[in-house]
C-alpha cells in the first residue's frame, strides 16, 4: 500500500510517497515558489537521479499536478498509475482544541482547518488550499489530516493556560497548543522501542532542535508540557524567532525602534533569534564555524544551550524524574557541540553524556549515555512523514 504524504506551505509543497508494506520512501520532492514566475519542482525517485521541473505553478493545483505526473511518468515514475496511491496524508500545523487526533478529510474538516487560520495564518490557509487541490486531482482517494498540535492535547489546563482574563480563553481560545507534535510522537514511540518498554511506562524529554525548536515532557505516554505556545514563536530562542520574552519588550521596541504593529509578526519571527543576536546567520553550522572569532556568534549559541538546559531542568521537576533525554531534528541530530553543551553539568539531575561517542556523531540513531548516568541519553532521527503515513493508514483502516 502506497501513501502520499503532503506538507503544503504558503508557497511550497513537500511530499513523500511511502510504501507502507516496508515503510520505505519510494520517491520524494518539493515544489517551491508557487505563484511566482521562477517556481520549480524537484523530484527524487529513490535510487535514481533528481529531476528538476520548471514552473510556472500559479497555484497549488498546478504543483499537485506536477507531483502526480512525475510519480506516474512512464520513464521516471515510480508507479504505473495513480490508482496505486491508496491514501493521502496531509500535515496540518494548527488543530486547536477541536482535533485531538488525526481526522478523515471532509468538507467540514477543511472548513474547520480554515476557521483555525487565525491561530496559524501562515500555515492553515495554505494547508486547506493544498487539500482541495489534492482532492480535485484524486477525487476517489481517501485523505487524512494529521495535526502538529494534537499530540500535545493531553497537557493539563494548568500547563496550557496563560495568565490573562479567562474570558479571553473562552472567547478566543487563547492558550498554549504546542507544535512539532508529529515529530515528538514519532521519536517518543521509537525511544520506547529502543528501550524495550511501553511508552506508557516512561518519562521522556524530547528535544526537537532545529531552525524551529521545541522541547516536550512526556509522562506515561502523555504530553504534560511543551515549550511552544499559542504559536511556534514561544519557548526557545530559534533560528530567526525570538522565543519567550518579557511581553513589555514589545511596546518598548515599538516606541523606541519604530517597529509598527503590522511589522511585529515579521520582526519576531524573522529578524530575531540566532540571526538577530549573532548578526551572522540563523544557521547553527555557520555560527559553530566562527564562534571562536566572533563573540556574538558564541553568545547566540550559549544563549540557546542555556535556555534548553533550563527547560530540561524544569521539565525533570515536573516529571518527578526522567528515564531518557532524547535529541532529534536538524540541530539535535547533527550538532554534537550543542548536545554536549546542553548536557554539560547535568549530572546532579542524573544526566551524563558519553562525550567521546557523541563527538562528531551526526544523524545516526545512537545511545549516548555516559558512565554513571541515571537517565538514558539518545540521538533518535525524526521521521514526521512516516508518522503521518502511519496515522493515515490507521485512520483509513478504521474508515474503509
Amino acid at each position: 500500500m502506497n501513501i502520499l504524504v503532503i506538507n503544503c506551505g504558503s508557497s511550497s509543497l513537500k511530499y513523500q510517497l511511502i510504501d507502507m508494506d516496508t515503510e520505505s520512501v519510494i520517491a520524494k520532492g518539493n515544489c517551491e515558489k508557487i505563484g511566482l514566475p521562477d517556481a520549480f519542482h524537484k523530484y527524487k525517485p529513490t535510487g535514481k537521479d533528481e529531476v528538476l521541473f520548471n514552473g510556472p505553478f500559479p497555484t497549488h493545483l498546478e504543483a499537485v499536478e506536477s507531483v502526480l505526473n512525475a510519480l506516474a511518468d512512464s520513464k521516471i515514475g515510480v508507479i504505473k498509475s495513480l490508482d496505486e496511491i491508496s491514501a493521502v496524508g496531509h500535515r496540518i500545523v494548527q488543530g486547536g482544541s477541536i482535533f485531538k487526533g488525526p481526522a478523515i478529510v471532509t468538507d467540514e474538516v477543511i472548513e474547520q482547518i480554515e476557521d483555525l487560520a487565525s491561530l496559524a495564518p501562515l500555515h492553515n490557509k495554505a494547508h486547506a488550499i493544498g487539500i482541495r487541490a489534492c482532492r480535485k486531482e484524486l477525487p476517489d482517494v481517501p485523505m487524512v489530516v494529521v495535526f502538529d498540535t494534537s499530540f500535545h492535547q493531553t497537557m493539563p489546563d494548568y500547563a496550557y493556560m496563560y495568565g490573562i482574563p479567562y474570558e479571553m480563553y473562552e472567547k478566543g481560545k487563547i492558550r498554549r497548543y504546542g507544535f512539532h507534535g508529529t515529530s515528538h510522537h514519532y521519536v517518543a514511540l521509537r525511544t520506547a522501542e529502543i528501550m524495550g518498554k511501553d511508552l506508557s511506562e516512561l518519562k521522556l524529554i524530547i528535544c526537537h532542535l532545529g531552525n524551529g525548536s521545541s522541547i516536550t515532557a512526556i509522562k506515561n505516554g502523555k504530553v504534560i508540557d511543551t515549550t511552544m505556545g499559542l504559536t511556534p514563536l514561544d519557548g526557545l530562542m530559534m533560528g530567526t524567532r525570538c522565543g519567550a520574552i518579557d511581553p513589555a519588550v514589545i511596546p518598548f521596541v515599538m516606541e523606541n525602534f519604530g517597529v509598527k504593529p503590522e511589522e511585529l509578526n515579521d520582526f519576531m519571527n524573522k529578524k530575531c533569534g540566532m540571526q538577530g543576536i549573532s548578526g551572522v546567520s540563523s544557521d547553527f553550522r555557520d555560527l559553530q564555524a566562527v564562534k571562536h572569532e566572533n563573540d556574538r556568534a558564541r553568545l547566540a549559541l550559549d544563549m540557546f544551550c542555556y535556555q534548553a538546559k533550563k527547560y530540561i531542568g524544569g521539565f525533570i521537576a515536573a516529571l518527578n524524574g526522567i528515564d531518557a533525554l532524547v535529541f532529534t531534528a536538524g540541530v539535535g541530530e547533527n550538532d554534537y557541540d550543542v548536545r554536549e553543551q546542553i548536557t554539560d553539568d547535568m549530572d546532579y539531575l542524573g544526566i551524563v553524556l558519553n562525550k567521546e561517542k557523541n563527538h562528531g556523531l551526526k544523524a545516526k540513531e545512537s545511545d549516548l549515555t555516559g558512565e554513571g548516568s541515571k537517565a538514558k541519553v539518545y540521538l533518535v532521527p525524526t521521521n514526521e512523514e512516516l508518522m503521518i503515513a502511519r496515522e493515515t493508514l490507521q485512520m483509513i483502516g478504521k474508515k474503509y
